[in-house]
C-alpha cells in the first residue's frame, strides 16, 4: 500500500512537471509563431538577404549619321559552386531526368569553347567559389542560363565597347576596367553618358546558392544620356586611312587632318596618326593617346601668311596690284635678316604673289605696314592666343605674347608663323573665318545630348566673331586660290572641277634657343571657293628629310576630295578671276 502510493506521488509530480515543459514550450511556441514571428521573420530573412549594385548602362556616344561609336553592353562572369556540384535534375515530358556531373560538364564546356576536362578540373573541390569563363558575351550567358544548373552562377558588370576600333579615337577616349572615364569626350561628358546605378536584394540558401525569384529591387537604374557627335564616321575613318599612310611613308614623328564644316563651324573630322584604340588604349604609347589637334602648339610657318594678306587687306594697308620689292634676304636692324626659302633675284610681288611664293621678304614689306597693336588685335579675333569653346580636356592656347611684350623681332615673324605657336584647331578655324566671309564660328564637335526618354539637355551655343570684313575675307579667298592655281607646290592640291583656295606651310621646329633641321609641314585649305562648305587642314610633323610642304599637299587633296564627293557638293560653275595679279615682276616691271 505504501510502495502504492509512492508510485502515484511520482506519477503526479512527473505529470506537473509533463504540464510545465508543455505548457513552457507552448508558450514559446506562441511567442515564435504570432507575437514574434515577424521579427523572426525578419531576422532570418536578414542573415539570408545579400544586397548587390545593379549596373545603369553608360550612354553611347554615335556619329553624326547615328552610327555607334561607343556603347556599354553586359558581360558576364561564369561561376560554379563546387561544394554544391552534383547531378542535375530535369523534367522533360513530365519525366524526370538525371544529368551526371560529367554529363553537365560537357554541356558547359561546349557552350564556353573549353575542353570538358578542364571544365571538370574546375568543378572539384569543397569551395563555394570557382570561375569558369570571364567576360562572355550575352549570347553565351543566355545558353549557360538555358542549362539550368543550380550550383552555376554569374556576375554581370559593364563593358564598354567601341564597335569601329580607332576610328575617332584620340578624340573619344575611353574607360576604365572598372568604367571610369579616363580621357577625352567620354570624360569631358560623364555626366551627359554616366547612369545612377541601382540596387537589389535577394536570398542565398544554406548552401549558399541564389533562391530564383527572389530578388527584390529596391533602388532602379537611371541609364545614362546618348552623346551625339558632329564627327561623320565614315569620312574620319577615310581621313585616318589616309594620314596614317602618310605618316608611315614620311617615317614622321605624327600626323593630324582636320576637316571643318563652313559654316556650321562643325567638326565633321579630327584624324590622326599614331592613334588609339579605345577598346585597347594600353597598346598605344601614352604621347599617342590624346588629341594632338587640340592639345598640341607649334610654330606654323607660311599657313599663317595667309591671315597676314587679310589683315593687310582688311585694314586697307595695300590693293591687289600694289607691289613690293622682294629680295631672297632682306636685312634689317640688329644684324638680323629675312631670307626666302630659295635664291632668286629681287621680285616686285603682290599680296597674290607674297601667297604664291610663299615669299618672307615680300610678306615683311606688306605686313609691317598695319601696326603692332591691330596686328595683335586681329591674332586675337582669328583665335590665337586662348584655347577655344570647345573646352576639350588639355586643350592648348597656344603662345601668343601681348603686343607691348614683343621684342625686336616678334614685331615681325608673327607674319610668316614665327614666333608664334597655335594648335591645328585654332588654324583650322581661323582659315574658318576666312571662308566664311570673315566670321568665326566657335568649334563644335558635340552635337547633342539626349536622356534615353528624348530629352535634349545639352546643344552647345553657337558663337560667332567678325574677324575680317566680308569684303576682304571673299577678296583673300581669291588670293589664296591664285596659290593652287599657279604655285609651285600649291598646284599638287588642286581637285579637277572645283576651285580650290589653300597655302602650304614648311615650319622649322625650334630646338632650345634656336630652330634645328626638322619641319612640321602643312597644307590648309578650302573648297569650293566660290561657295565655301569645307577647310581642310594637313599637319605632318617632323617627316625625315622633307624640306618642303610637296607631301602635305597630297593628303589634303585626297581628304577633301573625299569630303566633296561624300557630301555630294556640286563642281563648280565659275572660274577663277583673272584679272588678280599673282607672277612676279623684275625690276622693269616685265
Amino acid at each position: 500500500m505504501g510502495n502504492h502510493a509512492s508510485v502515484n506521488r511520482r506519477l503526479s509530480v512527473f505529470a506537473l512537471l509533463l504540464v510545465l515543459l508543455v505548457s513552457a514550450l507552448g508558450i514559446r511556441l506562441v511567442d515564435y509563431q504570432i507575437v514574434r514571428a515577424d521579427e523572426i521573420r525578419a531576422e532570418s530573412l536578414e542573415s539570408r538577404k545579400e544586397t548587390r549594385t545593379l549596373t545603369a548602362l553608360r550612354g553611347d556616344i554615335r556619329d553624326a549619321n547615328g552610327e555607334v561609336l561607343a556603347r556599354t553592353v553586359f558581360r558576364y562572369d561564369i561561376n560554379a559552386a563546387p561544394k554544391n556540384v552534383g547531378p542535375v535534375i530535369r523534367y522533360m515530358d513530365g519525366n524526370r531526368t538525371e544529368i551526371s556531373v560529367e554529363a553537365a560538364a560537357d554541356e558547359l564546356a561546349r557552350v564556353l569553347g573549353l575542353a570538358p576536362e578542364e571544365v571538370l578540373s574546375k568543378l572539384a573541390g569543397e569551395s563555394a567559389y570557382s570561375n569558369l569563363a570571364k567576360k562572355v558575351d550575352a549570347t553565351v550567358y543566355n545558353q549557360i542560363r538555358e542549362l539550368d544548373i543550380p550550383w552555376i552562377y554569374w556576375d554581370r558588370f559593364a563593358y564598354r565597347l567601341y564597335p569601329n576600333g580607332a576610328v575617332a579615337g584620340n578624340v573619344l577616349g575611353f574607360v576604365s576596367s572598372d568604367g571610369t572615364p579616363l580621357a577625352g569626350l567620354e570624360r569631358q561628358y560623364n555626366t551627359c553618358l554616366a547612369g545612377v546605378d541601382g540596387q537589389e536584394t535577394y536570398e542565398r540558401s544554406a548552401e549558399g546558392v541564389r533562391i530564383p525569384t527572389s530578388n527584390v529591387v529596391t533602388q532602379p537604374t537611371q541609364d545614362g544620356g546618348n552623346l551625339n557627335l558632329s564627327i561623320d564616321s565614315n569620312l574620319q575613318f577615310f581621313a585616318q586611312q589616309v594620314l596614317a599612310k602618310s605618316v608611315s611613308d614620311l617615317n614622321a614623328e605624327w600626323g593630324s587632318a582636320i576637316v571643318v564644316e563652313v559654316k556650321t563651324g562643325r567638326i565633321l573630322a579630327a584624324a590622326e596618326a599614331p592613334t588609339v584604340d579605345p577598346n585597347d588604349p594600353g597598346a598605344s604609347k601614352a604621347q599617342d593617346r590624346g588629341s594632338r589637334i587640340m592639345q598640341f602648339a607649334f610654330e606654323p610657318g607660311s599657313i599663317m601668311k595667309s591671315l597676314s594678306t587679310a589683315m593687310v587687306l582688311d585694314s586697307k594697308s595695300a590693293t591687289i596690284y600694289e607691289t613690293v620689292n622682294s629680295p631672297d634676304r632682306l636685312q634689317l636692324k640688329y644684324g638680323e635678316s629675312i631670307k626666302d626659302s630659295f635664291n632668286h633675284e629681287p621680285f616686285q610681288l603682290t599680296l597674290a604673289g607674297v601667297l604664291r611664293y610663299s615669299s618672307n621678304t615680300g610678306m615683311y614689306s606688306f605686313g609691317m605696314r598695319v601696326d603692332e597693336k591691330t596686328r595683335f588685335n586681329y591674332l586675337q579675333k582669328f583665335g590665337f592666343g586662348k584655347t577655344t569653346d570647345l573646352n576639350f580636356e588639355g586643350e592648348s592656347s597656344g603662345i601668343l605674347r601681348p603686343y607691348d611684350e614683343w621684342q625686336y623681332a616678334d614685331r615681325y615673324t608673327h607674319l610668316f608663323g614665327q614666333g608664334v605657336a597655335v594648335t591645328p584647331l585654332q588654324m583650322a578655324f581661323a582659315y574658318q573665318a576666312l571662308a566664311n566671309e570673315g566670321v568665326r564660328l566657335s568649334p563644335s564637335l558635340v552635337d547633342s545630348c539626349v536622356t534615353p526618354s528624348g530629352e535634349v539637355i545639352y546643344s552647345p551655343e553657337r558663337k560667332s566673331t567678325r574677324v575680317i570684313s566680308e569684303e576682304a575675307a571673299n577678296m583673300n579667298l581669291q588670293l589664296m586660290e591664285k596659290v593652287v592655281e599657279f604655285g609651285g607646290v600649291g598646284k599638287l592640291a588642286g581637285i579637277p572641277g572645283y576651285r580650290v583656295a589653300g597655302k602650304t606651310g614648311t615650319a622649322e621646329i625650334r630646338e632650345g634657343a634656336g630652330y634645328g633641321e626638322r619641319f612640321a609641314i602643312s597644307f590648309f585649305g578650302v573648297a569650293p571657293v566660290e561657295d565655301p562648305r569645307f577647310v581642310v587642314g594637313v599637319t605632318i610633323y617632323k617627316p625625315v628629310g622633307e624640306t618642303n610642304s610637296v607631301k602635305a599637299t597630297g593628303p589634303f587633296r585626297s581628304i577633301m576630295q573625299q569630303a566633296l564627293k561624300h557630301y555630294r557638293v556640286p563642281p563648280s560653275t565659275s572660274k577663277p578671276r583673272d584679272d588678280i595679279p599673282s607672277n612676279r615682276f623684275g625690276k622693269t616691271g616685265e
